[in-house]
């Protein structure tokens, strides 16, 4: 999640180095679009090429996302940063492998995948959409996390946890052989942590036909904070009740997510009147008794005291939290697509 506004969290850079531009691209030959040319509208996947699951598939209840396999994609974006200076920023090489780790996993469970480059701080920067074959394309349900860290660390709460839930999800989609009513889009957005450069590219790059079909966007931005709270974003009523609904079911009580208004990529979404919904378990806002009570942790701490800093590592995440928003996201990718 990007920086509050100036006072309170330092200012980030505005600009980062675009030292590794030309190695960057090559990595991509094929799979960016020409970096002096914006790339047209995503088109969606045709629903010709869905296959050919068994009629229950429609009715089956969500599965339980493995938190071992989360776990294991956030080990594989640590070892990335590790390797690449220590962080996946924006315009740094462990942003670009962090991409196609991702992209190679969804390539391979059948997603097609769409690189989408843009430029921002002087450097080129990336998202990746992946869309599940199949659905009403004029009916688009999009789930999306920003990928990139700051430039202080591995950045693994934030937003490893989001990234790595999405994508468990979207491979839990492809081994259902789920045959959804409306379409599934999924996405990684580059350089949210500069300003949601990504995702407001994207949005922006929609045509105004495009926009209209996306029926509703969650959002996942730091959810497994090692001091957590269960943070449902209040926008869209049908989703932000769908989130409480699997929490009632729980018996683990949530509050509406105020700390992260219109500083992750959900916001450029709503800007444009596109219903959207989200998790968050908490950033450097200070934990409160009432709130230790509720929900565990310890109370005059932030929710995530590593926040933005080097100590974001593997170590910096809470694995109940990490695992109930894991199924929380399947949960309401099931109900809203269907």
């Amino acid at each position: 999640m990007r920086h509050s506004v100036p006072g309170r969290i330092p200012a980030r850079q505005a600009r980062l180095t675009a030292a590794v531009g030309l190695a960057l691209t090559g990595l991509l030959a094929g799979a960016a679009p020409a970096a002096t040319a914006a790339p047209a509208p995503l088109a969606p996947a045709p629903a010709a090429a869905a296959p050919a699951p068994a009629p229950a598939a429609r009715v089956l209840a969500a599965p339980d996302i493995p938190l071992a396999n989360v776990k294991a994609h956030l080990t594989q974006l640590s070892s990335i940063a590790a390797a690449n200076g220590g962080n996946r920023a924006h315009g740094r090489a462990g942003y670009l492998a962090s991409l196609n780790y991702v992209k190679g996993k969804l390539d391979a469970a059948g997603f097609t995948t769409t690189v989408q480059q843009f430029t921002s701080g002087g450097a080129t920067g990336y998202n990746l959409i992946a869309d599940w074959p199949g659905g009403d394309t004029d009916q688009v349900i999009m789930a999306g996390s920003h990928l990139d860290s700051v430039t202080a660390g591995a950045g693994i709460n934030d937003n490893g946890s989001g990234s790595a839930a999405l994508l468990e999800n979207a491979l839990a989609v492809s081994r259902a052989k789920l045959a959804p009513a409306k379409h599934l889009r999924f996405a990684w957005w580059g350089a949210e942590e500069l300003g949601l450069v990504g995702s407001r590219y994207y949005v922006n790059n929609l045509s105004s036909a495009n926009r209209a079909r996306v029926s509703g966007y969650l959002n996942f931005d730091m959810i497994g904070s090692p001091n957590p709270g269960y943070f449902v974003y209040d926008d869209d009523p049908t989703i932000e009740q769908t989130f409480k609904d699997y929490y009632a079911g729980l018996g683990v009580a949530t509050e509406i997510e105020t700390e992260g208004d219109g500083r992750s990529d959900h916001a450029p979404f709503k800007n444009v009147g596109i219903p959207v919904g989200g998790l968050f378990s908490g950033a450097d806002y200070i934990k409160t008794a009432a709130q230790a009570q509720k929900w565990g942790g310890t109370s005059g701490r932030a929710f995530d005291s590593c926040y933005h800093r080097s100590c974001d590592t593997t170590s910096n995440i809470n694995d109940t939290a990490l695992d109930r928003n894991s199924d929380a996201i399947a949960y309401a990718l099931w109900e809203l697509s269907a």
